[in-house]
């Protein structure tokens, strides 16, 4: 039983489901504490959330993540208790093991091994952590970050705890993600009954050939770091349910998954000339959860990629796949983040678990790349 591991366990025992806490915080504040961290709790609503540094000159390393997990399902799906964490076969089995309560620990572990060794390090370090980042994600990260900003805090590098890596730990590291843009679409038709459709019009079908051009259409071709546009449509409904009423709405829920080689406000354009071009009526109703961010080749970038091989072997490879992170929000503050954690293969799963001995070696990850940053 390493301490990583015992950390691990003793947060995932707290049944911390979106936006829920459940003294996940206060267990890490101890401990941060304990190790010179200056402590600020932010609470937002029922949100949680807290800033701590050690230090108070640049540069700032600072550590993001979460404590809230997504649901964990039915119980009795899980081979045990999803909140009573449970060892087999060199796995430690858990909602929250792998994401991202794991990454957690090992930040905190990291930080107490890096502070006992170089306690005169350079710099700063912070730990930026909420628990709304697996719920709507409105009372955490984002408005912390605005707060930092209000007060014109600088921070230089993050690191976010996401669970990155494919099949090994330090395999990849997320360099950047892509935007993401919601959309809430109802065309306007007239209703009226089946029999007689000269007197009603139906939005299914004048919609049609819209949809057809949306679906086709090359939003980008993508770049070096990031792939095409995508445009996906996950809801659609109309009609009363019953057969013979032709509806008088349609609605449409649709999101962007967006690069760099296009903006939020070109998506949009785009969209609305496409329904305009078919004389569709229609109420539109734009939600942007985040822009696109990258960190190129930089200063932590090649730190964290020197502490994977000298702690590994493995040359890490960069990615911007997947979905969004708090990351998102971090890199307003126009600082280079990436996002660095366990093996991804059972996040959101029923037996949801992490390799035991993957929790030691991110936590060395985390101490090697601390020492290329703040003791060079």
């Amino acid at each position: 039983m390493s301490d990583t591991l015992d950390l691990t366990i003793d947060l995932v025992t707290r049944p911390s489901v979106t936006p829920e806490d459940s003294g996940c915080q206060d267990i890490l504040l101890e401990r941060l504490e304990k190790i010179g961290f200056v402590v600020e709790k932010i609470r937002i609503k029922t949100v949680k959330n807290f800033w701590a540094r050690r230090g108070s000159e640049g540069p700032l390393l600072v550590f993001a993540g979460h404590t809230d997990v997504v649901p964990p399902g039915s119980p009795e799906k899980w081979a045990s208790p999803p909140f009573e964490p449970e060892i087999r076969d060199g796995y430690l089995y858990g909602r929250g093991t792998a994401d991202m309560k794991g990454s957690l620990a090992a930040m905190v572990t990291a930080c107490e091994k890096f502070i006992a060794d170089h306690p005169d390090h350079r710099g700063s370090i912070a730990f930026l952590i909420t628990s709304d980042e697996e719920g709507p994600a409105i009372n955490g990260t984002v408005k912390v970050v605005k707060k930092l900003k209000d007060r014109e805090e600088k921070i230089d590098w993050c690191i976010v705890g996401e669970p990155t890596s494919d099949n090994k730990v330090g395999d990849v590291v997320k360099n950047g993600r892509r935007g993401s843009l919601g959309c809430q679409l109802t065309i306007k038709g007239v209703q009226g009954h089946i029999a007689y459709p000269h007197l009603a019009e139906n939005p299914i079908e004048t919609f049609a050939p819209a949809l057809n051009e949306l679906c086709n259409t090359t939003w980008d071709e993508g770049n070096a770091s990031f792939p095409p546009t995508s445009f996906q449509i996950s809801n659609l409904n109309a009609g009363t349910g019953i057969t013979n009423v032709i509806p008088g709405e349609l609605n449409i829920v649709f999101n962007f998954r967006f690069s760099t080689a296009v903006t939020e406000l070109e998506l949009r354009d785009r969209v609305e000339a496409i329904l305009n071009k078919h004389k569709l009526k229609f109420d539109i109703d734009w939600v942007l959860s985040g822009e696109p961010f990258l960190t190129t080749n930089g200063t932590l970038l090649d730190a964290a990629q020197k502490a994977i091989k000298e702690v590994t072997g493995i040359t890490t490879e960069l990615s911007t796949s997947g979905g969004t992170s708090d990351g998102r929000f971090i890199a307003t503050l126009g600082c280079q983040v990436l996002e660095l954690g366990p093996v991804n293969k059972t996040i959101h799963k029923i037996d949801e678990c992490v390799n035991i001995d993957d929790l030691d070696i991110l936590s060395q990850i985390y101490v090697a790349t601390m020492k290329n940053l703040l003791t060079q």
